[in-house]
């Protein structure tokens, strides 16, 4: 799937159907998983259809084994020697609100 220009509704479905697909890899059932993050079994069908709130989803991939991989989905991100220089060496705390055209959407 192309993340960059899917839909967001069709990024969600992936998510939820790679939720499904690393719960059927640990041969757990919905009922399982939903006893171990203490939610109920249609709180899990819904995640594995791309609806879920994200602490519930996040739980879901603690309880899979598989949490460490948000590591991979959003990285630590550090700030460039530029961004340094202009804060003086303090960290950004709140967005301007102006968008740099260079490093708008398209890095998305």
């Amino acid at each position: 799937m192309r993340f960059r220009t899917a839909p967001v509704e069709a990024i969600l479905a992936e998510l939820g159907q790679r939720l499904k697909q690393a719960r059927l890899n640990k041969n757990l059932t919905q009922e399982d998983v939903a006893k171990k993050v203490g939610v109920a079994r249609r709180t899990v069908v819904e995640a594995e259809k791309g609806h879920a709130r994200l602490e519930t989803f996040v739980a879901i991939l603690q309880v899979l084994g598989v949490a460490e991989q948000l590591e991979n989905f959003l990285p630590e991100q550090d700030l460039s020697p530029l961004e340094i220089l202009k804060l003086k060496g303090k960290k950004r705390q709140r967005a301007s609100g102006q968008v740099d055209d260079s490093e708008g959407m398209e890095q998305w």
